[in-house]
């Protein structure tokens, strides 16, 4: 943003977005920590499957967060 203290290739976003994003962020390391208890609980293939599901939606969700 010439003729400002603003980097030329800051990303700018209204602070809507940016809670959403940190929002999405929360409840993918949620997901990926719900996934590693799960592994470490040995919980039967079909339950982390669902949670692999699940955190791959939320991933996608974080992606067309423009």
């Amino acid at each position: 943003m010439s003729g400002t203290s603003i980097p030329d290739d800051a990303v700018i976003m209204r602070p809507e977005k940016a809670e959403r994003l940190t929002d999405l962020l929360f409840e993918l390391r949620c997901a990926a920590e719900d996934i590693a208890t799960a592994a470490e609980e040995n919980s039967p293939a079909e339950e982390i499957r669902e949670l692999c599901t699940e955190l791959v939606t939320l991933a996608r969700r974080a992606e067309h967060l423009r």
